[in-house]
């Protein structure tokens, strides 16, 4: 009787050794490939785009990148954003301008984080104020948006700023006698036309005393410079003879038919 014995067939399971192998293999990669199509199907959201960027005189909502100083701009833009919006930012600066006597450049930087911009695809609109004390000229004006993920756009544009008002050629009586009248007198130039001017004469700290009476001169100028564009103001100030003397403000406001003012003021010494 013979021995049992066992046989092991190392040839094939060396064979199902590297079909296995095999199979493996071709699983991963078939993951590795269904990866690298999902991630190319998902791709990272871009940066927000920005169009439609208007600016112009707030008070029309005009486009055309005119504005007046003593007035406002107005911005507007559309924002396409895959991401909320984080920040939106305005920056205006002169380009060549200089400041003249009593002017001061202008360098503006404003950043808007309200909750309606902090949105996915927001409408911007905005009204910024023209200081009075600038200089008329060109400004650079940007506009930066930027988004949850740090991503940033920006637009930029000329922003023409215009002197709607101007007066040249002043000349005001510094001194009058308590009872007798003073001569006020300037030109006007007004892009717009007159609306009208008003003449306020004040003073402050000035007592009264025996037989006199507080004077407070306050009136409006139409007739003869409503409309006009280019017009000189003249006019004569009666001065009371109760009037306290001292020194009085005199503080002159010029407004167009579009609403902008321009003032200026000067004094004049009341005397016995």
């Amino acid at each position: 009787m013979k021995p049992n014995r066992t046989i092991t067939n190392t040839s094939t399971s060396f064979n199902l050794t590297r079909i296995t192998t095999k199979l493996l293999v071709a699983v991963a990669l078939v993951v590795a490939l269904a990866s690298c199509s999902d991630d190319d199907d998902d791709p990272a959201p871009g940066a927000p785009v920005i169009s439609n960027f208007e600016f112009g005189e707030g008070g029309t909502h005009n486009t055309d990148g005119k504005a007046y100083k003593r007035s406002d701009i107005h911005l507007e833009a559309e924002i396409l954003a895959e991401v909320a919006v984080r920040s939106i930012t305005v920056n205006i600066h002169g380009h060549d301008v200089t400041p003249g006597e009593g002017e001061v450049e202008w360098d503006l930087e404003q950043e808007f984080t309200d909750a309606d911009y902090q949105v996915k695809n927001p409408t911007f609109h905005e009204h910024i104020d023209i200081p009075a004390n600038i200089p008329a000229g060109e400004y650079h004006i940007t506009l930066t948006v930027t988004d949850e993920n740090g991503k940033s756009a920006e637009v930029e544009g000329h922003l023409e700023i215009v002197d709607a008002i101007t007066v040249s050629d002043v000349s005001i009586e510094q001194s009058v006698t308590r009872g007798d009248h003073f001569d006020m007198q300037f030109m006007v130039s007004s892009l717009h036309g007159i609306q009208h001017i008003v003449v306020d004469i004040h003073a402050d700290g000035i007592t009264p005393g025996e037989g006199e009476a507080e004077w407070h001169f306050a009136e409006e100028f139409e007739e003869g410079y409503h409309g006009e564009t280019q017009v000189e103001f003249h006019e004569h100030i009666d001065v009371p003879a109760t009037a306290p003397d001292g020194e009085y403000h005199i503080v002159i406001t010029i407004e167009d038919e579009k609403g902008i003012e321009m003032k200026f003021e000067t004094h004049v010494d009341v005397t016995e």
